[in-house]
């Protein structure tokens, strides 16, 4: 495995980091808790010390899992980064969309990160993750109800009380970075980004790069697409976010597959699946510090690490990169 330090935050993560969204069952069509557990202690073994989660995340039960899962385990040989600002159980705020709950009951989620509310989120978090510290406290999503600052001292706060080591955004734009850096120094950006998602090359990674920030990517696998695994014109149950989603549209899948097609040779002479191969292409891009890649139980945990056991040389990665052009905004 290989570590990195987020930014200037003394904070040291794991580059293939457990991503807790789908063992929390919200939006995934439910979780096997001793499936999860499994899966963060799989990861655990095999080098993946960082566990990436949210209180939204199955409104606590992920928090809950992680809770769980690092009981039995050296508390300072891991990184826990959680976030704050989604409210399920306060209507205040940026409305950010209707939803359910595991257990199928209507909810209102909104984007919020006022003062107290971000006093109380913490207190909640640490209660459900058996714990008295977070290692990284990530705003989740940018509230345009509450002025930075308010949001950057309030965690500033639980940084003095050693509740918080570092703090962290995730969804910020270039400028919402800069404004938060007029209270407090971040250590990450957490945004989305794949083989067919790059948006974020165009500014945060340069912006990132210039000043010292760790990126955090999510959805490095597009939510599986680029696994291979997933057919043109596959099913996906209810509650799954994938149905209905622009990239699993069958014309899509076909042209993604073609193109994973034509780097799984490759993938084949590092005796690594093409979800391995993604993921350290992702990991070898410019700026892109931690991956994070969730998994449902041991065997993906296992294979998900396993990412780091080859290496990939300029040639291979310009090779990638080459086939990769089939999927610019253009050719879609």
């Amino acid at each position: 495995m290989e570590f990195q330090e987020l930014g200037t935050s003394g904070v040291t993560v794991s580059r293939i980091t457990f991503g807790s969204w789908a063992a929390g069952g919200w939006m995934w069509g439910g979780t096997e808790q001793n499936d999860a557990v499994g899966a963060i202690h799989a990861s655990y073994d095999l080098g993946v010390t960082s566990i990436d989660t949210a209180p939204v995340y199955g409104m606590g039960f992920s928090e809950e899992i992680v809770g769980e899962a690092i009981k039995d385990l050296p508390r300072d040989k891991v990184q826990i980064l959680t976030k704050f600002g989604m409210r399920w159980d306060l209507a205040q705020g940026d409305f950010a969309m209707k939803t359910k709950d595991n257990n199928g009951q209507d909810l209102d989620v909104y984007k919020y990160a006022g003062r107290d509310s971000i006093i109380k989120e913490c207190e909640d978090s640490l209660r459900r993750l058996r714990t008295d510290y977070i290692d990284l406290y990530q705003q989740h999503w940018p509230d345009i109800t509450t002025p930075i600052n308010e949001t950057m001292e309030a965690v500033s706060r639980l940084i003095e009380q050693g509740k918080v080591r570092a703090a962290g955004v995730s969804n910020y734009s270039v400028a919402q970075m800069q404004e938060a850096e007029k209270t407090l120094t971040l250590a990450s950006n957490q945004v989305p980004y794949s083989m067919v998602r790059r948006e974020i090359e165009a500014d945060v990674v340069p912006y990132c790069i210039e000043n010292n920030k760790a990126i955090l990517v999510y959805s490095p696998l597009q939510l599986g697409l680029l696994t291979g695994k997933i057919k043109p014109g596959q099913t996906f149950g209810e509650g799954d976010l994938r149905a209905g989603h622009r990239f699993f549209t069958p014309e899509y899948v076909t042209r993604v597959n073609a193109v994973l097609n034509k780097i799984r040779p490759l993938a084949e002479t590092k005796n690594a699946t093409l979800g391995q191969l993604v993921l350290r292409w992702t990991l070898a891009q410019p700026g892109i510090t931690v991956a994070l890649v969730g998994a449902r139980n041991p065997e993906q945990a296992v294979q998900n690490a396993r990412a780091m056991d080859f290496a990939l040389t300029f040639e291979e990665l310009d090779f990638i990169n080459k086939q990769l052009g089939a999927l610019t905004p253009e050719a879609v």
